[in-house]
């Protein structure tokens, strides 16, 4: 195969898009996890209590996962420069709605309105690297990826943490305004369009039945943690989430143009990476949840110590997710991500006996080597699974793993919460032990039911085949074929 054959946008600059793309996608990042220390202040400030003020994260979770599943029709209905740019104009209005928000109410709006921009904007990000890279420089583009989803959610808890000290809650947002539209003027100079229009039909019975499928799902388990199983805002939506979403997967098998394309799963090795990334991803997420609450709850320790704990293993993350694209499009993901769930497993296994006196220097290093295993199987695993697929199915192959690892990361959270909170509970009703040494032993439980599923995505990466031996199943047509390259 010649070089252009291999490489169909070997004419345009690659570095503006890129530099726009991951602009928009760190802000996105930053500023879902923005909130998390500055919480106790807008609670404060706002007159409002936790439950109400944990809308705040939920609210944004929610329309975001929403959107994801979308994404895969609207870039197919609209080119890459003006489907970017209404996402970033969607996230900058909901960020000024947000920085002048004078209630609750009109804070949770603007948290809706970013959100919906968001998660138009992550999805497409990753379809457009992975379309104007050739498969054999693909683990390089999104280990560009995977420094910015690491060091993004890094500062984050331990930047508002500083900045609430010192001035109003608002400020968060303000931060946010003139990158956004310096991202914005700069994707109106330099994006370029890099997908295929097929103009595919809305079909508006799918948008509802997807919207309240996933929602309804992402609603349930995210309650789940604090209100427990039983309850009825956990179990209704889930049943309500699982029946939509089992008519929507079988309304779209039926579509001559589905929204999102579900025979995706019809390859086995996308089908494999989807669910060992979500596995992973959801012992990550749920890890850090427990950890701040770990930490601040039960060690004393302040939130802004609490995110500078989280923060070497980030940074750990984020330099090396560059690196290991670059050894992923030598040997491939099986290596990789082999090393990385075994790492994942053993780190995690040594968070199950933590103590009210566990050194803050063993939490460190040992989660810092947890994120460096994760650093090695999250982004290969994904970009492995997407270069099974044909051309045409990337942006449902993207739509679909955000929205897995999305659902994966609220069910991995319910999951460890209540598992914490219940085994606290059982073991301080014993009166074997005291509430705070009960509350630890929860802790230990969840990363005991963490470890369990560490070890079952170890297993499964076995499965994965060595790069020497996976059959390309590209339909070679349409990815040698060059899209027509728009400038709006």
């Amino acid at each position: 195969m010649t070089n252009n054959q291999s490489d169909p946008f070997i004419g345009i600059k690659k570095l503006p898009i890129i530099a726009v793309l991951l602009t928009g996608a760190f802000i996105a990042i930053l500023n879902q996890t923005l909130l998390t220390t500055a919480l106790p202040v807008l609670m404060a400030d706002l007159n409002i209590d936790a439950n109400l003020g944990q809308w705040v994260t939920t609210a944004f979770m929610l329309v975001n996962g929403v959107m994801i599943p979308i994404t895969a029709f609207l870039i197919e209905k609209f080119t890459t420069r003006r489907l970017f740019i209404t996402a970033m104009g969607l996230f900058g209005l909901g960020t000024l709605v947000c920085a002048m928000a004078p209630t609750f109410e009109v804070l949770i709006t603007g948290r809706m309105i970013q959100a919906a921009g968001a998660g138009i904007a992550m999805p497409l990000m990753q379809t457009v690297l992975l379309l104007i890279f050739p498969v054999e420089k693909r683990g390089a583009a999104m280990g560009m990826v995977g420094l910015v989803i690491s060091f993004a959610p890094a500062i984050g808890p331990t930047l508002s943490g500083w900045l609430v000290q010192s001035y109003h809650w608002s400020i968060l947002f303000w931060l946010l305004m003139p990158i956004v539209v310096i991202d914005i003027i700069a994707a109106y100079l330099f994006l370029k369009n890099v997908t295929t229009q097929r103009s595919p039909k809305l079909d508006s019975l799918s948008i509802i039945l997807s919207s309240i499928g996933f929602g309804g799902l992402l609603f349930g388990f995210s309650n789940a943690g604090s209100n427990g199983w039983t309850d009825a805002t956990v179990f209704t939506p889930i049943i309500v989430g699982a029946i939509t979403l089992t008519w929507f997967i079988l309304r779209q098998l039926k579509l001559p143009q589905p929204i999102l394309e579900f025979r995706v799963f019809k390859y086995w090795v996308f089908t494999l990476t989807t669910l060992i990334g979500m596995i992973v991803f959801m012992s990550m997420i749920g890890a850090a949840t427990i950890f701040p609450i770990y930490m601040q709850t039960m060690h004393n320790f302040t939130a802004f110590e609490s995110g500078l704990m989280l923060l070497p293993g980030a940074i750990v993350m984020g330099i090396m997710s560059p690196i290991t694209g670059r050894i992923f499009d030598k040997v491939g993901a099986r290596y990789l991500t082999i090393i990385g769930l075994g790492m994942i497993f053993v780190t995690t296994f040594l968070f199950t006996d933590l103590t009210d006196s566990t050194s803050m220097t063993y939490v460190t290093v040992v989660y810092s080597f947890r994120m460096l295993g994760v650093a090695l199987v999250m982004m290969p695993v994904t970009t492995a699974g997407i270069n099974v697929l044909p051309r045409h199915l990337i942006p449902h192959g993207t739509a679909m793993n955000n929205t897995m690892r999305q659902i994966a990361g609220s069910i991995g959270t319910a999951v460890l919460v209540s598992v914490m909170t219940t085994a606290a509970i059982r073991h301080a009703e014993t009166g074997e032990m005291g509430m705070l040494e009960a509350e630890i032993s929860g802790v230990n439980t969840a990363f005991m039911v963490a470890t369990g599923i560490s070890f079952v995505g170890f297993v499964l990466a076995f499965f994965i085949k060595s790069k020497g031996k996976q059959t390309e199943t590209h339909d070679s047509k349409a990815r040698e074929q060059k899209p027509a390259i728009e400038h709006s």
